[in-house]
């Protein structure tokens, strides 16, 4: 591990090898759908039944505060994607601020938060699904449509969405991109039919008690409730901005672009979430829809609005692919860039033809496999947020730290009030790790572990032989 302090060196595309080089074919349209994608999917379309069970409509208030420590991130990811504009994300970031076995524990959360949210958004996806497909007399078996652990075999249609999505990112980026954005327009057509049919039985009561479980996580572990509980899990509505990142290298104009698809994309999506909290919360009270796999639907079926619940179950089904797309794109790309760096096998990070990473999005479609075939929703994603938020306390860090070491570097963008922003959103992550379910924590820590241990064993004698072979 004597290489463990190694900061890596930005290679210009032009310096890379055909086979490692990726095509730059997306401009900020498309990486702003590309955020709004990954951003507006299943967090408020499923895991806000999980957060009103966790915190009553006290949900509101979760999700504005993992929105604020969601912006804080997205600032300074904004400053630092246009100073390293180089694809792996928070993985790359790191390497070049901290060194390599740092980036390397980072590699391991961002592999660990992208699996997880392919799986995780598979599974509400498939909740979805399955509800559309009852309500038009085609309903699935229960044992094929929910895993083990909720009394299933196996969840199906998770497996089969992952595979539908692998095929079109195999196809090609820019293809995938724009199907993306049509999408995109789908499901944002959807919640504004949502709003427009809730709003005129908004019900004020609704909101009394309005902290009913408190505001710190309390509870027995598995069964955590309170604010920060609730937030803690709808966490995972936000990110998404962060896939953006791992396009770098595929952006036409990275500088320009990749601020305005991240920080655009945050923005747009805060206000929607916002909304559509506070119409679900008014319509009907918060124990009606608490971890329903499908409760915006359920909503409007309560208020009498069937035919608004298919429409939006549709909406659902084909566009939830959207945040599947988004990350499944940024998983293969940060197995890929870790590749390249020879921190895994270098023959993962070669790429087709049409200027894709086959080989990775392959074994990528591989592994959510059997997370979103096996494991239930809401452990997934707290399993994913754990993850994610050391990748952001990682790039809060990196941008202060660049602060420090290279003031007078360009910046393309600047986070404003970066020495408030940067703690805040620290801060802010390690209070909602904390929050965490136990298990989840130790779950997290236990694949640090194992990750530190594969380093040792292979990933720094490898990363060495990358570099002296480059």
């Amino acid at each position: 591990m004597k290489n463990w302090n190694v900061r890596k060196a930005v290679v210009a595309r032009e310096d890379m090898p055909e086979e490692h080089r990726l095509r730059q074919s997306l401009g900020w349209p498309h990486l702003v759908a590309l955020g709004v994608g990954a951003i507006v999917g299943t967090g408020i379309l499923t895991l806000i039944g999980v957060g009103a069970g966790k915190a009553g409509p006290a949900v509101i208030l979760s999700f504005a505060i993992a929105g604020v420590i969601c912006a804080c991130a997205a600032l300074a990811y904004a400053e630092v994607a246009t100073m390293i504009p180089a694809s792996g994300s928070a993985y790359t970031y790191s390497y070049v601020v901290f060194g390599e076995l740092l980036a390397w524990m980072v590699g391991v959360a961002l592999i660990l938060e992208y699996t997880l949210v392919v799986s995780a958004v598979a599974v509400g996806w498939s909740g979805y699904a399955a509800g559309f497909l009852k309500s038009i007399g085609l309903g699935l078996p229960d044992a094929l449509i929910q895993g083990p652990e909720l009394g299933g075999v196996i969840n199906l249609p998770a497996i089969f969405i992952i595979w539908v999505v692998a095929s079109m990112l195999i196809a090609g980026t820019r293809e995938s991109a724009t199907v993306n954005a049509i999408l995109v327009v789908i499901k944002m057509a959807a919640l504004a039919l949502f709003i427009a049919v809730t709003l005129p039985v908004f019900d004020p009561s609704h909101f009394h008690p309005f902290m009913p479980y408190g505001f710190p996580r309390n509870g027995p572990s598995g069964s955590e409730v309170g604010v920060m509980a609730a937030a803690a899990i709808i966490f995972f509505a936000f990110y998404g901005f962060d896939a953006i990142a791992t396009a770098a290298e595929e952006a036409k104009n990275p500088g320009r672009d990749l601020a305005i698809g991240i920080v655009g994309s945050m923005l747009v999506c805060v206000a929607i979430y916002m909304a559509v909290t506070a119409c679900a919360i008014g319509a009907v009270v918060t124990t009606g829809f608490a971890n329903s796999p499908e409760p915006l639907a359920l909503i409007l079926r309560e208020i009498g609005k069937p035919w608004a619940a298919r429409i939006l179950g549709a909406a659902a089904v084909i566009a939830l692919p959207t945040v599947i797309l988004a990350f499944f794109y940024g998983q293969s790309r940060i197995f890929f860039v870790v590749a390249r760096d020879g921190l895994l096998p270098p023959s993962l990070a070669r790429v087709s033809r049409r200027g894709t990473p086959v080989r990775i999005t392959i074994f990528t479609a591989i592994v959510t496999s059997v997370f979103a075939g096996l494991i239930p929703l809401a452990s997934i994603a707290a399993l994913a947020n754990a993850g994610t938020l050391a990748a952001f306390v990682a790039v809060c860090s990196a941008m202060l730290v660049l602060r420090r070491r290279e003031p007078g570097a360009e910046r393309k963008f600047r986070t404003p009030l970066p020495w408030l922003v940067g703690p805040v959103g620290i801060l802010g992550c390690l209070y909602l790790f904390i929050s965490l379910p136990n298990r989840t924590q130790i779950f997290f820590v236990t694949a640090q572990v194992i990750g530190l241990v594969l380093y040792a064993i292979y990933g720094s004698r490898a990363a060495e032989r990358a570099r002296t072979t480059a």
